[in-house]
């Protein structure tokens, strides 16, 4: 486990627990508890997947399988014994014999490093499932506080929406307000009304989806989360520094490293016994009595046997091992190629939603909002009607909740490129937007 461990230290900052009693499982449930003790952060709710997440202990328990494996791939060989009776007429006849592999035996160091390459390469893939984890929980949260920020926005537009149809209600009784403004306050609900209601089954959705990679159960109800997103980065990082961390520290591309030097171990073994497939000796010895003569003889000495490859001398071996080695060789290869496209990708889709993030934050809202107080004052001196009111009343709504959709997809950005850059990243997840976002429900109106 030291592996996993030093990984998500140094790549998250987090800690991980192997559970493997009520104790650990007990001292699991008072973090979590602790750290829902107060409104949920991106770092707490990786730290509780990483203790917490029933899928990434069985990743665990996985390599705790792959630990008793080269446990056992260090051990000598084990001898074996055989016992023969043979009873005729005249006489019986006891044969035994031990007998272990020498081959086994004389190769056991070179067996033992490659069993010892094998387990690192365990430890890789549990290291890279708890990268995985990691951001699978960054992206839950993320979308979870987004989609409960967007349904926030939705919930405060439909309350003064209400208060708005009821006002224009009376000012239609009192005959203030044409019938045709009067519909349009009422269409203006309605639809707020309709985004609120999509808004929150997604907010719910998405605290679920949350939920379900926290591996929380019972205590799910004490789940609190903030009620914004966290603001935006003051510089980001550069292309070319997020390149050379990937290909230093991307941790399948390190598992396919070692993945090489094991079959190189591999193929010099197989050359080495490429000529003797099998080689055993051990001790035999036979004893015979003779029953009509009541004589009694032991005999000692030793039993050899081993296989040889009359046939094709080993080389269908050697070229099995070499052409297996060769293929992990371009894997490798094509690894690299794979990891700096996609940091490259993934640095794109950041870089863009980034900018995008800070147009919204640095011009397009408060332009709306100088807008919409310009808009007001116009109404109120009867300068403009009732339905340009509401259109820009639609059109600020719309504005705000897509600046905050724009800043979801940053932080989604931002997790897959840390994931791009030391793995972990879910074969089913697509890197963020870099254009416009599936925009706000607002803007289908």
């Amino acid at each position: 486990m030291s592996l996993p461990t030093e990984i998500a230290a140094r790549h998250l900052g987090k800690d991980i627990a192997v559970t493997q009693s009520e104790g650990d499982a007990a001292a699991v449930r008072a973090r979590v508890a602790r750290l829902l003790g107060k409104p949920l952060s991106a770092d707490a709710a990786v730290q509780i997947a990483l203790v917490n997440n029933r899928g990434l202990q069985a990743a665990y328990n996985a390599l705790g399988v792959a630990d008793a494996v080269r446990v056992q791939q260090s051990l000598p060989p084990r001898p074996s014994f055989e016992l023969t009776r043979l009873s005729g007429a005249p006489e019986i006849e006891l044969e035994r014999q031990i007998v272990g592999s020498i081959l086994a035996l004389a190769t056991l160091p070179a067996r033992t490093e490659i069993a010892n390459i094998r387990f690192r390469q365990a430890q890789m893939t549990a290291a890279l499932e708890t990268l995985r984890t990691a951001a699978d929980a960054r992206r839950a949260y993320y979308r979870a506080v987004a989609a409960q920020q967007v349904a926030k926005l939705f919930k405060e537009a439909s309350g003064a929406s209400t208060t708005s149809a009821e006002l224009s209600r009376r000012m239609r009784d009192s005959g203030a307000m044409s019938k045709l403004d009067l519909s349009r306050q009422q269409v203006l609900h309605a639809e707020l009304s309709a985004d609120l209601t999509r808004a929150e089954l997604r907010a719910s959705s998405e605290r679920e989806r949350l939920i379900r990679v926290l591996g929380l159960m019972d205590d799910h109800l004490a789940l609190k989360l903030p009620t914004a997103l966290p603001g935006l980065p003051a510089r980001p990082p550069t292309l070319q520094a997020a390149e050379q961390k990937a290909l230093d520290e991307r941790v399948d591309l390190q598992t396919a490293r070692l993945d090489v030097e094991a079959l190189a171990k591999s193929y010099g073994l197989t050359n080495a016994t490429r000529f003797v497939n099998v080689l055993e000796a051990g001790y035999a010895d036979k004893i015979t009595d003779n029953r009509e003569t009541g004589e009694h003889s032991h005999s000692r000495g030793f039993t050899v046997k081993f296989e040889v490859p009359l046939f094709d001398f080993g080389e269908a071996r050697t070229r099995e091992a070499e052409q297996s080695y060769m293929q992990a060789v371009n894997r490798l290869a094509q690894k690299a190629v794979d990891v700096r496209s996609q940091t490259r990708e993934a640095y794109r889709a950041y870089r863009l939603n980034y900018d995008l993030a800070q147009r919204y934050a640095r011009d397009v809202l408060p332009l709306r909002k100088a807008m919409s107080d310009e808009q007001m004052l116009r109404y109120g001196a009867m300068q403009i009607d009732v339905f340009t009111l509401l259109s820009d009343i639609r059109q600020q709504i719309a504005a705000r909740v897509t600046a905050t959709e724009v800043q979801r997809d940053f932080w989604l950005a931002s997790t897959d490129l840390s994931a791009a850059i030391i793995g972990g990243n879910s074969s089913n997840t697509e890197i963020a937007a870099a254009g416009a976002p599936a925009g706000a429900e607002g803007e289908e109106h």
